[in-house]
């Protein structure tokens, strides 16, 4: 896709009313959504959730924390839920603090899941 073609589709998603959201975005969905990444966050590592969502003015639809004494590496993990369609990223410890995952996993603060119930969530 060129520049411009993508731009142009960046346009056509944005809702000119309200540019932090997209055009014809089911909020209340979104919130279900949400709702449901959490509790199988807090099912798949067996502990409570820090989370908070509807961020105002972003792009981002919330935020996931899942506590470091939870994970195989010692370290806290970070999901952020975009308001843009089912995008999410995967942060270890803390958002922008690495280039990506192989930073991560380099350093040791990151191991993929290996559960077969996580792909495609």
């Amino acid at each position: 896709m060129s520049e411009m073609e993508l731009l142009a589709l960046l346009r056509e998603l944005d809702d000119p009313e309200r540019l932090e959201w997209p055009l014809h975005c089911d909020r209340a969905a979104a919130g279900l959504a949400f709702g449901r990444l959490v509790r199988r966050l807090e099912m798949g590592f067996g502990a409570l959730c820090e989370s908070e969502r509807d961020t105002q003015d972003s792009s981002e639809y919330g935020r996931v924390r899942e506590p470091a004494d939870a994970t195989i590496c010692g370290t806290r993990i970070v999901v952020c839920v975009s308001k843009f369609g089912s995008l999410a990223e995967v942060c270890a410890d803390n958002p922008g603090a690495f280039l990506g995952t192989d930073e991560a996993r380099e350093e040791g603060r990151w191991t993929p899941p290996t559960s077969p119930s996580w792909s495609g969530h």
